[in-house]
C-alpha cells in the first residue's frame, strides 16, 4: 500500500504545470510626453492609416536633426527598434510625419 501511495505521489508531482504567458502591454511612444529608452528597445507607434511615414530623431536642445527614417506603416500597431549607443546627446525628440510632411505627433525621449 505504501508503494502504491509513493508511486501515485511521484506521478502526480511530475505533471506539467502550465503557467500563462505574460501579457506585454504595448504603449504608443507618442501617448506620453516623455519616455525613457535604451539601446535596442522596441518602440510602438499606433497609426490610424497605412502609408509611408518619416520618423525624425533630433537634439531637443539645439533642434538639430540626428537621424531620419522612412517606413511603411500599417493601420494599428507598428514596432520599430531604436538604436542609441552612438548618440552623443541624452535628450531627444521624435517627430512623426506623413508622406506630405504634415506633423502627426511629437514626443521627447531620454536615453538611458
Amino acid at each position: 500500500m505504501k508503494k502504491l501511495f509513493i508511486i501515485l505521489l511521484l506521478l502526480s508531482s511530475c505533471r506539467k504545470i502550465e503557467v500563462p504567458a505574460p501579457v506585454v502591454a504595448t504603449k504608443d511612444i507618442f501617448s506620453v510626453s516623455q519616455s525613457t529608452v535604451s539601446n535596442g528597445d522596441n518602440i510602438v507607434i499606433i497609426l490610424k492609416s497605412s502609408g509611408i511615414y518619416t520618423l525624425t530623431m533630433g537634439d531637443s536642445v539645439t533642434n538639430q536633426v540626428i537621424t531620419r527614417e522612412r517606413f511603411t506603416g500599417k493601420v494599428g500597431e507598428n514596432k520599430l527598434k531604436i538604436y542609441t549607443s552612438s548618440l552623443p546627446v541624452k535628450y531627444l525628440y521624435l517627430l512623426l510625419e506623413d508622406e506630405s510632411k504634415a506633423q502627426i505627433d511629437k514626443t521627447t525621449i531620454i536615453i538611458n
